[in-house]
């Protein structure tokens, strides 16, 4: 079974940092594209960043650029988001995600249909 399991998130004041942890089970990490995602109470899901298999090229949303990163240690199957400069409006549910992908890929990300799995989903929380 694969499995997807996100920690770290929390209760930050604007202006702190949170880093965010996927541990992957299940699946062949190095062949799988991630992405992390999330949502807002009311809105739509929506991509933060995502990151090739290799970890050789990144994709961020436009309203994260230049504060979160993005990064994967394959030999641990774990993804990773580092999130400076927090915001309010960066409160949400993260989830991390896997695209598998059945050859190598330098793509970071191709839209957000195209991830099979799913984790649970951690809670992130900035006071202004």
């Amino acid at each position: 079974q694969v499995q997807l399991v996100e920690s770290g998130g929390g209760l930050v004041q604007a202006g702190g940092s949170l880093r965010l942890s996927c541990a992957a089970s299940g699946l062949t990490f190095s062949r799988s594209a991630m992405g992390w995602f999330r949502q807002a109470p009311g809105e739509e899901r929506e991509v933060v960043a995502a990151i090739s298999q290799s970890g050789g090229s990144t994709h961020y949303a436009d309203s994260v650029k230049g504060r979160f990163t993005i990064s994967r240690d394959n030999a641990e199957n774990t993804v990773y988001v580092q999130m400076n400069s927090l915001k309010p409006e960066d409160t949400a549910v993260y989830y991390c995600a896997a695209r598998y992908i059945r050859y190598y890929s330098s793509v970071a990300y191709t839209g957000d249909n195209d991830y099979a799995y799913w984790g649970q989903g951690t809670q992130v929380t900035v006071s202004s």
